[in-house]
């Protein structure tokens, strides 16, 4: 007899598994007007967690025999987190096949990605010239 665990893992996984297929990773052709066929390509990250026990006190009612795997009443759950993000376009035309990534690092993008990290540098400046004090001879207050 199957323990509830292997039940509860069989189902998810298979709920898994209708979800992720080839067509979820290498997209559907899409052909456009000038006669390209573009394909999208995605990246695909999963994750799986089962877990269960058995508590209490035995079940009512439930015979003892050498066989006891349900013995004790069961609590178990199962979870799945998935995360689907395209990467790039595969772009099929008469004369050429090309890989279009989605994500293009041009000197640009970078200058968008550090400008708040700048702006939090020159605020921290900032906020250390305005806490300085002059210092006078003979006081010993200001260290």
């Amino acid at each position: 007899m199957n323990h509830p665990i292997e039940n509860i893992m069989k189902t998810t996984l298979e709920n898994i598994k209708d979800m992720i297929d080839v067509n979820t990773i290498i997209g559907d052709p899409m052909q456009t007007d000038d006669g390209s066929v573009i394909v999208p390509v995605s990246k695909v990250s999963f994750g799986f967690v089962a877990g269960g026990g058995e508590y209490g006190n035995p079940a009512p009612g439930t015979p003892t025999a050498a066989d006891d795997t349900h013995r004790f009443p069961f609590a178990g759950g199962t979870s799945a987190g998935i995360s689907l993000t395209p990467v790039a376009f595969l772009v099929a035309s008469e004369d050429q096949m090309r890989v279009m990534p989605t994500q293009c690092n041009s000197p640009y993008d970078r200058i968008v990605d550090i400008v708040p990290q700048v702006l939090c540098e020159i605020k921290k400046f900032v906020e250390g010239l305005q806490q300085k004090e002059c210092y006078t001879p003979g006081d010993n207050t200001n260290t």
